[in-house]
C-alpha cells in the first residue's frame, strides 16, 4: 500500500498540472475582467500556466526520485501537458486577437498551436533520442513564450495594430504558424536539465538563465518572449558550433 501511494505522487502532480491548465482556459476567457485580488483572467491565467510548469518540472523530478517512472505517467504527462502549454496559452492568443485584430478569422489561426503541440508531444513520446536535446521547440517553451507575447501585445500593441491592420494581421499570422511549426520542427535545441554545475559542460544553460533574469527584471512579463527567443537563437548557436567541431575532428 506504502509503495502504491509512493508511486502515484509523480501522477498527482502531473494531473495538478493538468488542472492549472485547465483553470488557464477558463481564465482566458476573462481576459481583463478582474476575477480575484484585483487580477484580471489574463494575469491569472499567466499564473496558472507558470503553477502548470512548475507541477511538470516536479512530476519528472519526483519519478527520478523515488523511481517511480511509468508508460502511464509519461502518457499522462503528455495529454497534461498539451492542455497547460498548447490549448491554455492558445486560449489566451485567441481572446487577446479577438480585440486586437479587428477580424474574425484571425483569432481561429490561435488553434494552429494546441494542433501542432499536440503532434510534437506524439512524436516526442516515440523518439528515444530526445532525454539530453530536444528536436523542436519544447511546449512548455511555446506556452512560455506565448505568455510573454501576449503581455507585449496588450501592453504595446493594440495601437500600432489598428493603425496597420492588414500588415498587422499578416504578421500575427505568420508568427502564430511559424512558432507552431517550430515545435515539430527537427532543429536540435538544448535541454535545461543540468548533469552537474560545469560552467564549460552547461555554458549555454546559464546564459540563457542570465539572460531570462535580465529580460524578465527589465521587462516583466513580456521579458519570457525574449528569453524564448534567445533559447531559439542560442540553441541554433550550439548547433552550428557542433557542426564545426564535428567538422574539424573529421
Amino acid at each position: 500500500m506504502f509503495r502504491r501511494i509512493i508511486t502515484s505522487v509523480p501522477n498527482f502532480l502531473t494531473c495538478c498540472n493538468l488542472l492549472s491548465g485547465c483553470l488557464a482556459c477558463i481564465c482566458a476567457f476573462s481576459f481583463d475582467n478582474p476575477l480575484v485580488w484585483g487580477l484580471s483572467g489574463r494575469q491569472l491565467a499567466w499564473i496558472m500556466v507558470g503553477m502548470a510548469a512548475i507541477f511538470d518540472f516536479f512530476d519528472g523530478a519526483a519519478a527520478r526520485l523515488l523511481h517511480a517512472p511509468s508508460p502511464l505517467g509519461k502518457e499522462l504527462d503528455s495529454l497534461a501537458d498539451l492542455v497547460s502549454f498548447g490549448v491554455a496559452p492558445s486560449m489566451l492568443l485567441y481572446n487577446i486577437l479577438q480585440v486586437w485584430t479587428g477580424s474574425w478569422w484571425i483569432p481561429f489561426v490561435a488553434l494552429f498551436i494546441p494542433a501542432m503541440g499536440a503532434l510534437r508531444l506524439a512524436k516526442f513520446n516515440l523518439d528515444e533520442t530526445q532525454a539530453t536535446e530536444f528536436k523542436g521547440l519544447p511546449i512548455p517553451a511555446n506556452a512560455i513564450f506565448w505568455i510573454g507575447a501576449t503581455a507585449w501585445m496588450q501592453s504595446h500593441g493594440l495601437e500600432w495594430m489598428h493603425a496597420h491592420v492588414y500588415w498587422g494581421n499578416l504578421i500575427v499570422s505568420v508568427v502564430i504558424i511559424g512558432v507552431a511549426l517550430l515545435m515539430v520542427s527537427d532543429m536540435r535545441m538544448f535541454s535545461l536539465k543540468l548533469k552537474n554545475f560545469h560552467i564549460g559542460d552547461n555554458f549555454m544553460r546559464y546564459l540563457l538563465l542570465i539572460g531570462a533574469a535580465i529580460f524578465v527584471g527589465v521587462s516583466g512579463v513580456e521579458g519570457f518572449a525574449y528569453t524564448i527567443i534567445l533559447y531559439f537563437i542560442l540553441s541554433a548557436l550550439n548547433l552550428s558550433i557542433e557542426k564545426k567541431s564535428a567538422r574539424k575532428a573529421d
